[in-house]
């Protein structure tokens, strides 16, 4: 009986120690399980990379060519409408050109009138003068000569004693003035005009052709003419229009051949090269999109409305195809750097201290911090250039909001 107390006595407590011991091991196995932190992951891998940078921008073209009122007056004739294809050559609006024409009639006036009283100078004055001056020369010559013929008669009276000393005196002095004028007149034949007055002479007649040259360009903008193949876009006035000089007629364009202005933020420049890949996009034609490169990078840094401070970016679009319209807003991105096969991790992976770079890589359930050296990044991916190899996986945070760190237990959340 005491034998049969005791054996069940022993039962219990096995059955109890047995219980304690499996209650150990349920909580010891709870609790680590409770303590590791769920974590999304990534595996590394190789890919194509590609970072870019996005802006905005305003359309010009390439060959661009606007007519303006060169005076006041009356549009006369349209012969073009916007949207139209246009030749070289083509005569596409024509202003009233009375008073023009009248103009180049009056400045051509003044070049002939300016033309001749120069070279009348040149030549010592007009024909009339010319032949004037020519008479005074011979009336002056032959009193010379007169004067010459009486005083050597009169120095041969002399020596007979039948003309006085101061008849002798009397006719040399008549023929100094004699010759004195007579000379008089053969300078003003030679050099009537002096150095400075031929080079006014010259600059009236400079400014005379100066001006006719303008009147006839005044005259040649009043019938606007298409400067090369092109399409116009616009024509802002009507025929029989009245229009203040400098009005805009008519912009025409070659539409195959577009650029676009870029305004790039400061801290983005330093990204662009010449030649690097660009699309644009315009709203007015969702879908479609534009490809080009980029022509000149910035110069300068300018202020773009009252808060940006942005470089200018020419960008040359090889498919403009004319259907990219002139002073349109476009929207450009601009491709930095491509890698075709890039080691990378998803961009929230990526931590960093102090400007060093590092990781949290998983391994046995455990967090290992790595440090790591970073190459290209866009907004989802960062380039590995050391510290990570093909296949490693790597923490991007904890499911539950709970930090995460080095040597930190884990469990990859499902």
């Amino acid at each position: 009986m005491a034998i049969s107390k005791r054996r069940r006595l022993n039962s219990i407590w096995l059955w109890l120690g047995a219980a304690v011991v499996l209650a150990g091991i349920f909580y010891i196995a709870r609790l680590a399980t409770r303590t590791r932190i769920p974590v999304r992951t990534a595996v590394v891998s190789r890919s194509e990379l590609s970072a870019s940078v996005s802006t905005n921008g305003r359309v010009e073209p390439e060959f661009n060519f606007e007519a303006h009122a060169p005076v006041a007056g009356l549009v006369k004739k349209r012969y073009v409408v916007e949207g139209q294809k246009v030749t070289k050559g083509e005569l596409l609006i024509t202003m009233d050109d009375s008073d023009a024409r009248a103009k180049v009639a009056a400045a051509l006036a003044s070049v002939r009138a300016a033309q001749a009283s120069y070279s009348d100078m040149q030549r010592g004055g007009t024909q009339e003068e010319r032949l004037s001056l020519g008479g005074d020369v011979n009336r002056s010559a032959t009193d010379r000569d007169q004067a010459q013929r009486d005083l050597d008669t009169l120095k041969k009276l002399q020596m007979t004693g039948s003309a006085s000393a101061n008849e002798v005196a009397a006719a040399q002095q008549r023929l100094d003035q004699a010759n004195a004028s007579l000379n008089l007149l053969h300078q003003r034949t030679t050099g009537r005009y002096s150095t400075g007055d031929l080079a006014r002479a010259k600059s009236t007649l400079d400014e005379a052709q100066a001006g006719y040259e303008a009147a006839k360009t005044v005259l040649d903008q009043t019938s606007v003419r298409a400067p090369f193949d092109g399409t116009v876009y616009s024509v802002p006035v009507s025929a029989t229009d009245y229009v203040q000089p400098g009005t805009t007629l008519l912009e025409m364009a070659d539409l195959s051949k577009m650029r676009v202005h870029g305004y790039f933020d400061e801290p983005e420049i330093g990204k662009l090269r010449v030649g690097q890949p660009i699309t644009v996009e315009w709203d007015a034609k969702p879908g479609k999109t534009w490809h080009g490169s980029i022509l000149r990078v910035p110069s300068n840094i300018i202020l773009f409305g009252t808060t940006r401070n942005v470089g200018e970016v020419i960008i040359a679009v090889n498919d403009a195809d004319d259907d990219l319209l002139p002073n349109t807003n476009v929207r450009v991105k601009v491709t930095t750097s491509s890698e075709k096969s890039a080691l990378n991790i998803p961009r929230e992976a990526l931590h960093s201290e102090r400007g060093d770079s590092y990781v949290y890589r998983v391994a046995n359930g455990t967090l290992h911090r790595v440090p790591v050296r970073v190459g290209n990044i866009n907004l989802t991916q960062v380039e590995i250039l050391s510290g990570l190899n093909d296949g490693d996986v790597v923490a991007l945070g904890s499911t539950t909001g709970q930090p995460i760190g080095d040597r930190a237990p884990v469990v990859e959340a499902k």
